[in-house]
């Protein structure tokens, strides 16, 4: 097989609710991708009759001129038959990835959903997928049916792989910098943080800046 398309090795990882309005939805996206996120997610929610393939296809054309590789959330028949996606984030172990694997038959990027399970985190690295995630760190509206992940547990993952780690549910620019100060992770995923800010483009800006910071200073640096 081919390389995967992309490496993901952290950064700002956006989600978005196909089931908005689609103008909307594009507009908030391109001002997303001129703030430099470094992934997007379409999460599994569409509207009964929506025509995924076209939207996918036009989310896509606007995250390649940006090299933002594009993931579906958990269908991936829509991997395989849509060549436009990169790739394919689970919420929970699939039944076989070897199969789907074998049925996409093209190289993909491949991310999985934690929550307080290091057994996850163990299965991702013994079946090679790219990336983690651990949801929820804080109380969201949007990470709802995530389980609270302790600093703790992301601190146990680091011990076990070297793949990104990436947290997610309730983050801020804020709290990026405390929970910096007690565990070690990689990048954030968020959803309406950043979709439901009034100047998307300035969140993810100032997520990124959260990012960089070093915990232990005041000073901010890039990276």
């Amino acid at each position: 097989m081919m390389d995967k398309p992309y490496k993901i090795t952290g950064g700002v990882y956006l989600v978005i609710n196909p089931a908005i309005d689609e103008d909307k939805l594009l507009s908030k996206l391109q001002a997303v991708l001129s703030g430099g996120i470094e992934v997007v997610q379409i999460w599994n929610n569409w509207s009964p009759g929506a025509n995924k393939r076209a939207l996918i296809e036009k989310v896509a054309a606007l995250c390649k001129p940006h090299h933002v590789p594009l993931l579906i959330n958990q269908d991936w028949v829509l991997l395989r038959d849509v060549p436009a996606l990169d790739g394919i984030h689970f919420d929970t172990v699939p039944a076989s990835i070897s199969l789907i694997r074998e049925t996409v038959s093209r190289s993909f990027i491949s991310g999985i959903t934690c929550s307080g399970s290091l057994d996850t985190v163990a299965w991702a690295e013994d079946n090679g997928l790219d990336y983690v995630s651990f949801c929820s760190m804080f109380p969201s509206s949007s990470a709802g049916s995530c389980d609270i992940v302790t600093p703790l547990t992301v601190k146990r993952a680091r011990a076990l792989t070297a793949m990104p780690l990436f947290v997610a549910g309730g983050i801020t620019p804020q709290n990026i910098i405390s929970l910096k100060k007690i565990t070690p992770f990689d990048g954030i995923a968020v959803i309406s943080g950043i979709m439901s800010a009034d100047d998307p483009e300035q969140k993810v800006k100032q997520f990124k800046l959260a990012l960089s910071a070093n915990p232990t200073q005041h000073a901010t640096q890039n990276h």
